[in-house]
């Protein structure tokens, strides 16, 4: 069946609004949203944007948008010495003594300089794991083997995001095409137990650019890929949040005109009437928004700091019991030092839980990054991303533990010990029944890297 039309076209009040001041500038050409981000201190100031582990200047504006929404983690590059030949494997170090986790073998499918990393994982079971990325890689609960995905090409232009595995021949994963060249778009894919293929997503404007970040299914009939879309209003362009369905049958679009400049870049569901989205608006302000089964609405979540700020990552346990992580910087329209930022949802509002940091809180020279969370209970939850020392231009794993009282940094091995390129970075993560933890993302900046712990 064809894909139903997204519900984006009805004009809302905001966008009445946008058409109107649209009209207004485009004799100055003055874009509303230009005039947003230079005015107001906590966006004014977007330079050297840290997104998936890149320092890349911003612009303010329109530009400023549309570098945002094509950001993603595999994103990661791209200075690299030509003469390191990459292993066919990940490099295998050993983890320190102290770490419940292990490094486990993965293949690349593409040798350097092409990408393989990861971005996302996910299990039906401890004989069935997909993690995505630049590429994809299966677990059968002996070997892991590497995948080509269609339109995935390792090379930066493109890469999946999210990916929700509900059965051996039922994996959806979605992530992004043409990224920074013409025609930018999302793609959505699917396997069928014996090869993955595109599937029809939802109808846009030919001129819209949606961007997907992540994905969580319920069932295989009630599933949400969330994200931003890049549309044109009275001959501007301008960003929303962007949330699509599938029912089983189709993939629907719901986007939420009400917030200008929000990006999402996580998403999880604990039931059909609990789905729990997190991002940023324009990397001023958290930006959180809950679906009760009929709705999209936007919850307030407190934005510590005055510098740059974003979540990327949130695990839905119960109505009143959910967690997002993501970084903020304390310096006014500043983008590092980064600290760990770790909130919660009590049921009734999100509060900021105090959260450790390698270097301690006041450090100047390291930076700390959460990219996403996961749960195994209320009492067992892991944080994980990234810590980037200024001084040696080292970029390790980072893992931090909840214990149901406090939150912890724990020891992590790092498949790169000799720190070339761009380091370690974890990106994604997936619990299996009985506390099998299994943590993805990039191992010296370019190949597969997996983490396992067991018995947690």
């Amino acid at each position: 069946m064809g894909a139903k039309a997204p519900n984006h076209r009805a004009i809302s009040p905001l966008r009445e609004i946008l058409l109107d001041l649209g009209n207004i500038f485009s004799n100055s050409g003055v874009s509303h949203l230009a005039k947003v981000t230079q005015n107001n201190p906590k966006i004014g100031v977007q330079n050297n944007v840290k997104k998936g582990n890149l320092s890349t200047t911003v612009p303010k504006g329109p530009k400023a948008i549309t570098k945002l929404i094509k950001g993603g983690l595999f994103l990661l590059a791209l200075s690299a010495a030509s003469s390191l030949q990459q292993l066919s494997y990940a490099q295998i170090a050993e983890a320190p003594g102290s770490s419940i986790f292990t490094v486990v073998r993965t293949p690349n499918i593409r040798p350097f300089p092409f990408h393989s990393d990861l971005a996302a994982v996910s299990a039906s079971s401890g004989s069935d794991i997909w993690a995505v990325g630049q590429s994809g890689v299966h677990f059968d609960g002996l070997t892991w083997t590497a995948f080509a995905l269609p339109h995935i090409a390792g090379d930066l232009t493109s890469g999946i995001t999210g990916v929700a595995d509900l059965a051996p021949n039922n994996v959806w994963s979605v992530g992004n095409i043409n990224i920074n060249e013409q025609n930018p778009n999302q793609v959505i894919e699917h396997f069928d137990g014996t090869r993955w293929s595109v599937s029809p997503g939802p109808s846009f404007q030919p001129t819209d650019q949606p961007t997907l970040e992540g994905l969580t299914a319920i069932s295989a009939t009630d599933i949400w890929a969330a994200g931003s879309i890049l549309t044109t209003i009275g001959g501007f362009q301008f960003a929303f949040p962007l949330f699509e369905h599938f029912d089983g049958t189709s993939w629907t679009a719901t986007i939420d005109e009400s917030t200008l400049d929000g990006f999402i870049f996580g998403i999880s569901a604990d039931a059909t009437n609990d789905v729990w989205a997190v991002g940023t608006v324009a990397l001023g302000a958290t930006f959180i928004e809950h679906f009760d089964g009929t709705a999209w609405s936007v919850v307030p979540s407190p934005s510590p700091g005055n510098g740059q700020i974003n979540l990327f990552g949130v695990t839905a346990i119960a109505p009143n019991d959910a967690w997002a992580v993501g970084f903020f910087v304390k310096a006014v329209n500043q983008d590092r030092p980064q600290k760990t930022l770790i909130e919660h949802w009590d049921g009734t509002s999100w509060t900021v839980v105090p959260s450790p940091n390698v270097g301690g809180p006041n450090t100047q020279t390291i930076s700390n990054q959460l990219r996403g969370v996961i749960a195994v209970s209320a009492n067992d939850v892991w944080a994980f991303g990234d810590t980037d020392r200024f001084d040696t231009s080292e970029i390790t794993n980072l893992v931090l533990h909840w214990n149901g009282t406090a939150w912890s940094i724990v020891p992590s091995p790092d498949p790169n010990p000799r720190h070339t390129l761009i380091d370690d970075v974890i990106a994604g993560g997936t619990v299996i029944p009985q506390g099998n933890l299994w943590l993805v993302g990039v191992a010296d900046g370019f190949g597969t890297m997996v983490l396992n712990a067991t018995g947690q």
